[in-house]
């Protein structure tokens, strides 16, 4: 770890705390003026940190950027083999951690984005991830036998991850519209996709690229005309420290149901978070569509639907779009 890197890690386990120079290169090893360039390193990079004669340096909490350090402060014992990963910009951060997959990366590398110039959702539909106001990031995962229906597994559990984290932090109440959308107020704030390998003889998962965006924050200039009406934020502004905290907090609750699902009772909370059911809801599949009537979630996630003439089927992700009638 570089100094930059030490002196972060510093700032951020003390938010709001001053340190003098010699108190940080003492407690770093390192010299003085080193302390003084990673300090304007950070600077340049955004980061506000206050100097203050006779004080010292101090991060500010009113900063919130996103950082390995920042993030890590947060997690809990059940990521500790979570391998973080920050950059400025990518691609798709799904994309990032398929390639890293294929090369043989171990499980739990997760790649967090503060943009993304090829970012997509569900149907190769574009994933709008402006810079600055939003968080995108995708995690490996190597579950061991996992079949294509068990994979959708991933997904659902991430939705309840995610408004658990959106919760926890924002302190509004999230819902899941199926499959994989999160809302806020009526607004899409959270999409998930999840992108998967299986092996071609037995069809059995071989890794899976688990990739997740949230509109933190209005971005500068709104979103594009096509958005407008359905994507929200989780925010009306920009907050204290909000995108590491909402990274970590989804990754120690994902982490935790993904370990043991079923001692977890993800469903119920899944089930729970559902507002399609009881609704009318338009179902697209192959081109087609019919209204129907959702009636449940199941046990593993799937939509139960009623359709005009009585006709009942389970909907599982993938083979269907879902619009709920206004």
């Amino acid at each position: 770890m570089h100094t930059k890197e030490k002196v972060l890690t510093l700032f951020e386990n003390h938010r709001g705390r001053y340190f003098s120079g010699e108190a940080i290169a003492e407690e770093l090893e390192v010299s003085r003026t080193a302390v003084w360039k990673a300090v304007k390193s950070l600077q340049q990079e955004g980061y506000r940190i206050d100097a203050v004669r006779n004080k010292g340096y101090c991060l500010s909490q009113e900063t919130d950027i996103l950082s390995e350090q920042g993030i890590r402060k947060y997690l809990s014992p059940i990521c500790e083999q979570i391998q973080l990963q920050v950059q400025a910009v990518v691609d798709s951060t799904n994309t990032a951690v398929r390639r890293q997959a294929e090369l043989g990366m171990e499980e739990g590398y997760t790649l967090i984005a503060n943009c993304q110039t090829a970012g997509r959702g569900r149907c190769k539909r574009v994933f709008y991830s402006p810079a600055d106001t939003g968080i995108y990031f995708s995690i490996l995962l190597r579950p061991k036998h996992y079949t294509a229906a068990q994979a959708v597994r991933l997904t659902t559990i991430a939705a309840v991850a995610a408004c658990e984290a959106v919760e926890c932090v924002s302190g509004k109440k999230a819902e899941i519209k199926w499959v994989n959308d999160i809302f806020v107020d009526g607004k899409k704030v959270c999409g998930i996709l999840t992108e998967a390998s299986f092996g071609m003889e037995d069809g059995v998962l071989e890794y899976a690229a688990l990739g997740v965006g949230m509109n933190v924050c209005p971005p500068k200039d709104g979103f594009p005309n096509e958005l407008t009406e359905v994507a929200g934020t989780i925010f009306s502004e920009a907050q204290n420290d909000s995108k590491n905290q909402l990274v970590a907090k989804f990754l120690n609750r994902f982490m935790k149901y993904y370990r043991a699902p079923m001692d977890g009772n993800y469903v119920e909370e899944y089930r729970r978070r559902s507002f399609v059911i009881g609704k009318e809801i338009e179902v697209i599949s192959g081109g087609k569509s019919e209204w129907a009537t959702a009636l449940d979630v199941d046990d593993q996630c799937r939509l139960l639907v009623e359709s005009c003439g009585g006709r009942r089927k389970l909907l599982s992700s993938g083979e269907i779009s879902v619009r709920v009638s206004q």
